[in-house]
């Protein structure tokens, strides 16, 4: 892999040198993680005129990080890594200084990320650097996934649907929202994930179909919409499957109605989803969709969103959304309806988009989409 890092720098420096940026720093974790792999918690990477470090600072109580990831002053397909005081050091501070002291007279910098105070100071410790902004710059490299990346999300996939579809094989009726929320995350682990991608939704009766809901003690019970939203991250790469069931013996017409809709819109969604379309067109088809069937006031204003290293990233699936897809650009279908005081269906899926000659969108989450009664 360290090639495949060292090909995304060299596109990154080459964008700077472009735009007329002698160096360039990168703060946000998921883009530092992206140029580099793991590295200790709160790095920052310095791609600079003479050298790529990247910068830590010391953790207490923790094993001393190795001084260097590469040796030699000069650029090498591995950054060095520079080790400062955790108790009086900033690693954005720190990479400032060191891009000035080899010669930079400009720093291209995430300020989306950066604070007002950070920014501050940075520019306070380098006075002599002409900051400019690095926007989202990384977020773009980001946006279209390699092989590698992609079988990464693919076991992702598999591993939420494990833990999903043995849960339903238990009893679920008397259970609380918050224990059937940990148990599903147990399992995740369990089954080799090395954490849920994101706190897991559990909503039953009333909260069901609630976007990010966080689960309560209300417990199951018969009759009840339940909605469950779950993902694994499987070595940085994360992957998003949401079902919503009915619990008891048989759905009432009107869970069927709902869930038709919903169910009808997400499938719209899927099948949209090819290189070269409009990101709001996606939205657009699946909103139509349920718009048509009487639920347009309940929807929400997004139809899905980008997924790879963070569960919520570029492109953005909405009616604004400017952009059209590429092939092998994993994102999410997720539209939902929630009616307050009855509940609500969400049908989520992650897929990663592929040319029509290539079977057309690849599901990654296979977990049945028929309106289980359980």
């Amino acid at each position: 892999m360290s090639e495949v890092y060292a090909a995304r720098r060299a596109r990154l420096h080459d964008q700077c040198t472009a735009a007329g940026s002698a160096a360039a720093l990168v703060s946000r974790p998921a883009n530092v993680r992206y140029l580099c792999g793991a590295v200790p918690p709160g790095a920052v990477l310095l791609l600079g005129p003479v050298q790529d470090v990247l910068v830590a600072t010391e953790i207490p109580s923790a094993p001393p990080l190795s001084p260097s990831l590469s040796s030699g002053p000069t650029r090498s397909d591995e950054p060095r890594l520079l080790v400062i005081p955790g108790a009086d050091g900033d690693p954005v501070v720190a990479a400032a200084d060191l891009a000035a002291a080899d010669g930079a007279d400009s720093l291209a910098v995430e300020e989306h990320d950066l604070t007002v105070a950070r920014h501050r100071a940075l520019g306070a410790a380098a006075p002599r650097l002409r900051l400019a902004d690095l926007d989202r710059a990384v977020e773009q490299l980001r946006l279209v996934k390699d092989d590698e990346e992609i079988s990464c999300m693919r076991i992702a996939g598999e591993l939420a649907d494990q833990a999903l579809g043995e849960l339903l094989e238990s009893i679920l009726v008397g259970r609380t929202e918050r224990h059937l929320a940990l148990e599903l995350e147990r399992r995740l682990v369990d089954h080799g994930a090395d954490g849920p991608a994101f706190p897991t939704v559990v909503a039953a009766g009333p909260n069901a179909g609630r976007p990010g809901h966080l689960p309560t003690d209300r417990r199951v019970e018969e009759g009840d919409f339940l909605t469950i939203c779950l993902g694994a991250d499987y070595r940085g790469y994360r992957c998003q499957v949401g079902r919503t069931f009915v619990i008891g013996p048989s759905p009432a017409d009107w869970q069927v109605e709902l869930y038709d809709a919903v169910f009808a819109a997400q499938r719209a969604g899927r099948e949209a989803l090819l290189p070269g379309r409009a990101y709001c067109d996606v939205d657009r088809v699946t909103r139509q969709v349920l718009t048509a069937a009487g639920y347009g006031d309940a929807l929400e204003p997004c139809t899905g969103h980008g997924v790879g290293l963070e569960i919520d990233e570029d492109p953005r699936l909405t009616p604004s959304a400017m952009g059209k897809l590429d092939a092998c650009v994993p994102v999410t279908v997720e539209p939902g309806v929630h009616l307050p005081g009855r509940g609500g269906v969400r049908i989520d899926d992650t897929l990663v988009v592929r040319p029509e000659a290539d079977g057309g969108p690849e599901l990654l989450t296979i977990t049945t989409k028929e309106l289980l009664a359980l």
